[in-house]
């Protein structure tokens, strides 16, 4: 649980600061979620006796916990709570202004970041197994291996 909530935070970072830069503020809050699918995307590799998924099934799974949980907290802080951090209403193809094609297309070249920087940190942090090259990751993604 320690490793799960030290990654969390690290992932929770990393994501509020590129939110930060792409729309120019963001809200503490999404360290959290952010954070939050970071640690939980990092999980699908650790335990190969249950997943032992290729890289595009991982991206896959994590595209979609990602969906989730974006919708999830933004039908609870925007909807609910009236918080009002992110509303897609007006982009096309969207599920209650919470989530948008088009923004949910731009993690799939994410992903597989994620996953190798969850990977890396857990090499330098706790000493575990070295991470694969990233452009590996994304040549495996790419020819679906």
């Amino acid at each position: 649980m320690k490793r799960f909530l030290i990654l969390g935070f690290i992932m929770g970072m990393c994501y509020f600061t590129l939110e930060g830069f792409w729309r120019g503020w963001t809200n503490i809050v999404m360290l959290f979620v952010g954070g939050l699918c970071g640690a939980l995307i990092g999980l699908l590799d650790e335990y190969p006796q249950y997943f032992n998924l290729k890289i595009w099934q991982q991206t896959l799974i994590s595209w979609l916990v990602i969906l989730v949980i974006e919708y999830s907290s933004g039908m609870l802080l925007n909807v609910w709570l009236g918080m009002g951090i992110w509303d897609y209403s007006a982009m096309p193809l969207n599920l209650n202004g919470q989530i948008c094609l088009i923004y949910a297309i731009l993690w799939v070249p994410l992903i597989p970041f994620g996953i190798w920087l969850d990977n890396w940190l857990r090499w330098k942090l706790f000493d575990e197994e070295k991470p694969y090259h990233l452009l590996s990751i994304y040549h495996d993604l790419l020819t679906l291996k």
